[in-house]
């Protein structure tokens, strides 16, 4: 997500310096500075629900086949440009800034998987990266199987989403597109004998399993419409025969997609809403059989299944015991509810994040007080060892290890002061290995710096958790400037990683910090619970009683304090600057999810109806109230609001264009302030924004510039 700063060519500085008393003052441009921003044509549509009336003179924006509405953006696009003109040297030092803490020519540690080690390469001045395997040793020749710089040659958006191998190694399924929309992602099968592509093609592929013949696979493809992964075919290859149709999820809220597995037994199809799941299987070996279902579907419980030769392990979680258990059931019982040994009870203070099976060995991923650990059961009756970490504030996720018969596995350790670092750790001794460390070739001493965890008391009374990063030696004196960053839905965990990007605001002594708000799983399951449907509330009291800590511990001011979120992070950007706009300086939403009554309301817009369980049917009275209650663009009103960059993607399937344009639009029309505001749209791309990694790094840089230009630093 990016932010971005407006200035006029020919406006002057963005901070002007004079000397009074040998100290200098600086003054930031205000929007009155450059000429008039565009303004967007008003035409009012009237919507009627539950006897409210709600007046949207922005509803035509929503068609991007509309000339005025591309001319539009066109507009903003140039008025955007204009205003971050004098920031054009800033935003280029941030540039190499951060490519001085990437190592551009670098390549990822081998894998091995089924007699293949696998890893990936990225080359200075290319944009993408080139997959690659060698044959039974690490030292062996190159085989490329993927030059994405290739496949992207002459496109202005390419996104690679991954590939499949097939059990004999021949054959590589994987997907892309040429938009940046993750709605249109293509399915494709190379031979890897002859590099050529087979006569196959699949347009609105999201996931694909190979059957043990190397020939049958399994797909599943969106509704081109609600862009919900829905049904899921098996296809011979080579076969003049239609796909065939095994599954269909006729439930709007469910998802479906289907996967193989590590002991390449089992092909597994598994539909889910936010909040039930289900899971049917058949066997790899016998793929024209019919599936199974594994445990009917109950509203209100998820499981997740993981097989082992011997028996499976199951992750399963209800809304009464919202943390989950491990079961374990042996092959043939299954479908036998009461023949599953629970082996992990519930624990209302930890939450079972995920599992990796290896033939003696279950790794289990736990988080506990809002961190990560990691314990390795032994399946021959050794007893259990933990990953210890000694830093207070860290994250740390295993990798796991695709070869069954091993008794190693990778985790991934990182921290805000520390690069990410990649280890193996053998089960058999309970030692850890480094294999690989991030590398900063600019040179970066994790010493010079302070990671602290510090609470806040929420609204309603509840401690919530603030991760903070900055220079040692930092004065809490109330004038340094923050940047806090938030997501909180979903049940996403916002959890601590070293970023390239943020250390060129606290290397100009920023204080960064990370709000552990509810609506994430970032304190366990009912943290969750508690920040969606009608408690969905909580996640912007509590971004906002983080704001006001740092303030009130004097790690900065009002005047200094910026915010970031993207996405449902962006609404919750939306939503503080319509409660507390008095609390912060800047405001980047990227890709903001902000139009939340319109949007839900219309069942024919991509992903709607699956979101009821996320935010309510606005089609019942108590939820439309509530969320037109909060919904940004329905709130906001004749008052002052902090500087303000809002980004988007033309081709956005997540957040679709219209809601940060209409946004902008409106809140430019009625804000009472002199301040910033730019709307910044990606032409060419969607949520992500650039796909090539030196591209995003510009938007980047461009969204850092905006943040220091609007406290007066430009160098």
């Amino acid at each position: 997500m990016k932010t971005e700063k407006l200035f006029f060519g020919a406006a002057l500085c963005l901070a002007l310096f004079s000397c009074t008393n040998k100290e200098k003052t600086i003054t930031i441009l205000k929007q009155s500075d450059f000429p008039k921003p565009p303004v967007a044509e008003m035409r009012a549509d009237t919507f009627t629900l539950f006897g409210q009336q709600r007046i949207d003179n922005y509803f035509w924006m929503k068609d991007k086949n509309n000339r005025k509405v591309i001319e539009y953006l066109k507009a903003e696009n140039a008025y955007t440009d204009s205003v971050m003109a004098s920031t054009k040297d800033l935003q280029e030092k941030i540039y190499n800034e951060i490519i001085g803490r990437i190592k551009e020519d670098d390549e990822s540690y081998p894998t091995l998987s089924n007699g293949y080690y696998y890893l990936t390469k990225t080359e200075k001045g290319k944009q993408y990266r080139t997959y690659i395997r060698r044959k039974e040793s690490i030292n062996a020749p190159d085989e490329i199987i993927f030059d994405v710089n290739e496949m992207a040659e002459g496109k202005p958006a390419y996104m690679f989403g991954g590939y499949s191998i097939s059990p004999d190694n021949s054959k590589a399924a994987y997907f892309y597109n040429e938009t940046g929309s993750f709605a249109d992602y293509k399915l494709k099968i190379k031979n890897l004998e002859t590099g050529k592509d087979l006569n196959f093609s699949i347009k609105g592929a999201t996931s694909i399993a190979w059957a043990n013949d190397n020939k049958t696979i399994f797909y599943s493809v969106i509704d081109p419409v609600t862009l919900r992964s829905y049904r899921v075919y098996r296809q011979e290859l080579g076969s003049r025969k239609r796909a065939t149709l095994v599954y269909e999820e006729k439930d709007a809220k469910f998802s479906t997609g289907v996967s193989d597995t590590k002991t390449r037994d089992w092909i597994m199809i598994t539909s889910s809403s936010s909040t039930t799941s289900e899971t049917q299987i058949v066997s790899a070996e016998a793929p024209l059989a019919d599936f199974s279902v594994f445990a009917p579907r109950e509203q209100g419980v998820e499981y997740d299944v993981y097989p082992h030769k011997e028996f499976f392990f199951i992750r399963y979680k209800d809304r009464e015991n919202l943390n989950g258990k491990v079961y374990q059931v042996a092959r043939s019982k299954f479908a036998d509810r009461k023949a599953w040994e629970e082996i992990i009870p519930h624990n209302p203070e930890t939450r079972i994040e995920g599992l990796s099976v290896l033939k003696d060995y279950l790794i289990v991923e736990t988080r506990t007080k809002g961190l990560n650990e990691l314990e390795i059961k032994s399946l021959r009756g050794e007893k259990s060892r933990f990953v210890s970490f000694p830093e207070p504030v860290y994250n740390a996720y295993s990798n796991g290890n695709p070869e069954y018969d091993a008794t190693t596995f990778r985790y991934s350790y990182t921290s805000l002061n520390r690069p990410t670092t990649l280890y193996e750790y053998d089960c058999s001794t309970g030692n850890s290995v480094q294999l690989k460390q991030q590398e900063v070739p600019s040179g970066f001493n994790p010493d010079a710096y302070v990671v602290e965890r510090i609470w806040t008391t929420a609204q309603d009374g509840t401690s919530v958790p603030i991760s903070i990063v900055h220079k040692k030696g930092l004065k809490k004196d109330g004038q340094n400037p923050a940047l806090l960053y938030a997501y909180g839905s979903y049940g996403i965990s916002m959890d601590v990683f070293f970023s390239t990007s943020f250390y060129s605001l606290i290397d100009r002594g920023f204080v960064f910090g990370i709000a552990h708000v509810r609506g994430g799983s970032d304190m366990g399951e009912q943290w969750y619970e508690d920040g969606k449907l009608l408690k969905k509330k909580n996640t912007f009291t509590d971004f906002i009683a983080c704001s006001e800590k740092l303030i009130a511990e004097k790690y900065t001011s009002a005047n200094k304090l910026a915010a970031m979120g993207g996405s449902a992070g962006g609404l919750l950007m939306g939503a503080v600057a319509n409660m507390r706009p008095d609390l912060y300086q800047t405001i980047v939403a990227q890709v903001p999810f902000v139009d939340v009554v319109s949007t839900m309301l219309d069942d024919t817009l991509p992903l709607t109806t699956g979101e009821y369980e996320e935010w309510g049917n606005p089609n019942e009275e108590e939820y439309f109230n509530y969320i037109l209650s909060y919904s940004p663009y329905d709130n906001i009103k004749a008052q002052n609001y902090p500087n303000f960059l809002i980004t988007g993607g033309i081709n956005d399937s997540q957040v679709l264009f219209h809601e940060p344009t209409k946004y902008a639009a409106k809140l430019r029309a009625m804000k009472t302030d002199d301040n910033i505001l730019l709307l910044k749209m990606n032409m060419d791309s969607g949520h992500g924004g650039a796909t090539g990694r030196y591209d995003g790094i510009k938007e980047t840089a461009f969204e850092l510039a905006f943040i220091l230009n609007r406290v007066g630093i430009n160098e």
